[in-house]
């Protein structure tokens, strides 16, 4: 039997999670290919909060562990055949396509998790810790600081061809109008509404249903297959 990794924080939990994912997929899997990108992102997190870097060290365990089981029930819910969110149904349905690229497939996970499922998680964690989202948005920001530096490293790995080919690349032009800072700004603006709406049901579902379907449009615009 193999050995179980030691857990010790709800943080190492979903770790653990996202490695299994990342052990039993193709490398060349669009999921796959997104799940590397978060797992270093988390486990960037996971030792800044062991560092003590988190002002507030509870917080920011309930913001990214809230928002990383939203994209690990997403998963799941594609396995089991079941319905994902819109804003993940573009990964799921082109991440073996050939026309696809890995950047394409990173950015389009970053958009979905970023642009629908982070409002989602900043609520949850406001309702878990009985607090407003004005005083998660330290860790908030701090996340976002992580990711938009990962961003920039994900670019520079995956956009194939030499800098002076770059500007010519479809893939180029494809994903340059999409912006992880105005995603964040955005998701920002998203969660405090939600959060004003939180006793409004009925138009807190529209409003949901509809950032969830916008957020899908675009994924499926990042996905569009492009020529080798």
């Amino acid at each position: 039997m193999a050995q179980l990794e030691h857990l010790t924080t709800p943080v190492d939990a979903v770790v653990s999670r996202m490695r299994a994912l990342d052990a039993a997929l193709p490398p060349r899997d669009g999921v796959a290919v997104f799940n590397r990108v978060y797992l270093a992102v988390t486990e960037a997190v996971d030792r800044r909060i062991d560092a003590g870097r988190f002002p507030d060290a509870r917080a920011a365990v309930t913001l990214d562990v809230r928002f990383a089981e939203r994209y690990l029930t997403a998963v799941e819910a594609a396995a089991g055949e079941r319905r994902p969110p819109a804003c993940w149904r573009p990964l799921f349905q082109f991440r073996r396509h050939p026309g696809v690229r890995p950047l394409q497939f990173a950015l389009a996970g970053i958009n979905a998790h970023i642009g629908h499922d982070l409002a989602l998680a900043v609520v949850d964690a406001c309702h878990a810790l009985g607090c407003e989202p004005a005083e998660l948005e330290d860790e908030f920001d701090r996340v976002g600081d992580l990711l938009v530096t990962l961003e920039e490293r994900i670019r520079e790995e995956l956009m194939p061809g030499p800098d002076l080919l770059q500007v010519a690349d479809p893939l180029t032009h494809l994903l340059g109008a999409w912006s992880l800072d105005r995603a964040r700004d955005a998701t920002w603006a998203a969660a405090r509404a939600l959060w004003a709406m939180r006793r409004l049901p009925d138009l807190t579902e529209e409003f949901v249903e509809r950032l969830d379907a916008a957020v899908g449009f675009a994924g499926r615009m990042m996905l569009t297959p492009l020529p080798a």
